[in-house]
């Protein structure tokens, strides 16, 4: 197939695009930059340095480009919060020109990069797709706002779109791995600790009611995260707006991940406690039945090791 990648210099979106040319797709991305590296797009690949609202200059009518998948996007919760006209400019605004190019260019699919993050965590069980949304940040927003807008848009325009809620992203795959500045996810801020990069790592919260008193999160390896957007573009079916989580299925709590850390590297990794902090849930973890059982898909890196070890490897390449 001729795909077209938004942000395929980034993290997933870098894996996702190496599993495209492996797989034998021609394969073009479109990434400005901003937080993507040019060296994160693999060798096969076309690239466009282009802001997302310019997507339009590549997907042309008669481009006969059969599918897009969409990462481009702004991350951090965090940040969202303080400039919430920055999510809403980039995460919305650009995925509104991305839609106007795909309908121009009659592009038949669509797979899109969402979130767990919008789904109401209100208790211990696993979240499926009929969870409750309640957004608590402006990047969760945006992300629901998108998924809205495709299911009026496969309405309307026949598009066959597929959303992909993502938990938990972690690992890496070879050269591609997580390198955001500022960091703010705990896997790779444990391993700054382990190279000596960070002096300590903050545990926030210690009493919630979970085995050893921190909160439970889901983590799933990136390599099987990517491998779920190549089986979803044969399941985009034209007129359809299809949503599936994809997690581990299972939880790993902040104490067991820094203790796993501490037993790939080697390393003593300090930790300070601190208070709760606002809004963190006590256990997010989702359930991934609907993926394994419409699209054939199933983890095979859900090891907590494995996936801190491959996690581990690229870090010391990149950050020692």
């Amino acid at each position: 197939m001729k795909l077209l990648v938004t942000g395929g210099a980034g993290y997933i979106g870098g894996v996702v695009t190496s599993q495209l040319v492996a797989a034998g797709h021609d394969v073009t991305v479109v990434d400005d930059l901003s937080t993507g590296y040019r060296d994160a797009v693999p060798e096969g690949a076309d690239f466009h340095q282009l802001e997302l609202q310019q997507v339009g200059q590549v997907l042309t009518p008669g481009s006969g480009f059969e599918g897009v998948l969409h990462f481009a996007a702004k991350i951090a919760a965090g940040e969202s919060v303080v400039l919430p006209e920055k999510y809403w400019d980039s995460n919305v605004l650009g995925s509104v020109a991305l839609l106007a190019a795909v309908r121009a260019a009659g592009v038949p699919r669509l797979i899109f990069s969402s979130t767990g993050s919008m789904y109401a965590a209100e208790g211990m069980e696993q979240l499926t797709e009929q969870a409750r949304i309640d957004p608590q940040n402006p990047y969760a927003v945006s992300k629901h706002m998108v998924d809205t807008m495709l299911t009026w848009e496969a309405s309307a325009h026949r598009l066959g779109a597929v959303s992909l809620r993502y938990f938990n992203a972690a690992g890496a795959s070879g050269r591609w791995g997580e390198r955001h500045d500022p960091e703010t996810h705990l896997i790779p801020i444990a391993l700054d600790v382990a190279l000596g990069k960070r002096e300590k790592l903050m545990l926030f919260g210690d009493d919630y009611p979970t085995p050893d008193g921190t909160c439970v999160r889901d983590y799933i390896h990136v390599e099987d995260l990517a491998q779920a957007h190549l089986l979803a573009l044969g399941a985009a079916n034209p007129g359809e707006h299809k949503i599936f989580n994809l997690g581990n299925g299972n939880g790993f709590s902040n104490k067991e991940v820094i203790e796993v850390v501490r037993s790939v590297t080697g390393a003593p990794v300090p930790v300070e406690h601190a208070p709760r902090r606002d809004g963190d849930a006590i256990v997010v973890v989702a359930s991934s039945e609907k993926a394994k059982a419409e699209l054939g898909w199933k983890p095979q890196k859900a090891d907590l090791t494995a996936i801190i070890g491959d996690a581990w490897a690229f870090h010391r390449a990149h950050r020692a």
